[in-house]
């Protein structure tokens, strides 16, 4: 891991499986969901572009964590949208987010959910660690 903040798909036995790092929970949300958009294979249409904002609450910051991406499949359910510009904000466990994106162009894979297995957000250092498991 020698950049400061990603994702790598990581082999799983039946579901679809993400190892994602960043410097600090905000940024590990970020790319968690520029890593399950990358899983799916997805493209957004250039116009028209779209906001979206919404507060989740959790008892924990795996909770939150699922919680968020969970949202953003809700929306590519709901409405085919998907998201490229993130903005997010927690405070222990209360997390806001402001998203920009547009109607999915194509998706090559769906994921049907994001689940608890073995997940465990873990901070080493500098940095914040976790594996994310996706029902697909």
């Amino acid at each position: 891991m020698s950049e400061r903040a990603g994702y790598q798909e990581i082999e799983h036995t039946a579901d679809w499986a993400l190892r994602v790092w960043a410097p600090d929970l905000p940024a590990l949300f970020i790319q968690a969901a520029e890593g399950m958009y990358a899983l799916m294979g997805t493209t957004l249409k250039p116009t028209p572009r779209v906001q979206r904002n919404f507060k989740l609450q959790a008892d924990d910051g795996e909770s939150l964590l699922v919680s968020f991406l969970n949202e953003l499949l809700y929306f590519g359910e709901l409405e085919d949208l998907g998201f490229d510009r993130f903005e997010v904000r927690i405070n222990g466990q209360n997390l806001r987010a402001e998203v920009e994106g547009a109607p999915f162009e194509a998706r090559k894979k769906e994921i049907k959910a994001v689940t608890y297995h073995g997940l465990a957000i873990q901070q080493k250092d500098d940095s914040y660690l976790v594996e994310i498991v996706f029902d697909v």
